[in-house]
């Protein structure tokens, strides 16, 4: 899967494409993150990305010119354009899942500032938020996006983990425990302990059960 980034601050992605599980699916050739930089596109000398609303109003908007010139640089016949938006579709594992069995070239927009010149829309394919909060920019749920999409690519995380990971079949996971068997009174189940793996699955499909009632009925439903 190849997945292109633009935004203004393409060092705020340092850390996320250098470390841990999104690093090793880079040097594997698993999936390719490509960061685009918004501010080589503008046409104005001074690197200007942004002006002030039309009809007033606090904040600066981002500028059509750069931001559609850069979509267009990258984008090619099987991408699929998303503005970073909290007024965008919520994201989730059934949109998560949609995503990327349909998409293989995935392009993510990056807003920051008051927002996007609306005109901008004409040139995507939708916009996606990752919950309805405001944050000041759109790389933290580029980055969330990014990560999630890519735990679905086979080879970059064990898939039985996958497959027994929350939101699969609408159910949160169960309960997991390692050593030592007693913590300060605190003791993991012995079910676990018992070696037999019919008892183990039985168990965790029961709590998986009992945790999704608790906390997240609505999934239930």
């Amino acid at each position: 899967m190849k997945i292109d980034i633009l935004t203004l601050f393409p060092r705020m992605f340092d850390g996320f494409i250098h470390e841990s599980i999104i690093k090793r699916a880079i040097e594997k050739g698993l999936v390719e993150i490509n960061l685009i930089n918004i501010r080589d596109f503008t046409l104005l000398k001074n690197g200007q990305v942004d002006d002030t609303p039309y009809g007033g109003g606090s904040g600066m908007v981002l500028m059509c010119e750069p931001v559609v010139r850069a979509i267009e640089k990258v984008r090619d016949e099987s991408a699929k354009v998303y503005l970073m938006s909290p007024q965008g579709q919520v994201f989730n594992e059934r949109v998560a899942s949609q995503i990327y069995n349909d998409t293989k070239h995935l392009i993510l927009v990056c807003g920051h500032y008051e927002g996007f010149d609306e005109r901008i829309k004409n040139f995507v394919d939708g916009e996606i938020s990752i919950g309805d909060y405001v944050l000041t920019g759109g790389e933290i749920p580029a980055m969330a996006i990014t990560d999630c999409l890519t735990r679905f690519i086979p080879g970059v995380i064990d898939a039985e983990s996958f497959q027994n990971e929350s939101f699969q079949n609408n159910l949160l996971d169960y309960p997991v425990y390692t050593k030592p068997r007693d913590f300060r009174g605190f003791k993991v189940p012995e079910v676990l302990l018992s070696g037999d793996h019919q008892k183990i699955f039985e168990y965790r499909r029961k709590e998986q059960i009992r945790i999704t009632k608790e906390k997240r009925p609505d999934l239930l439903k």
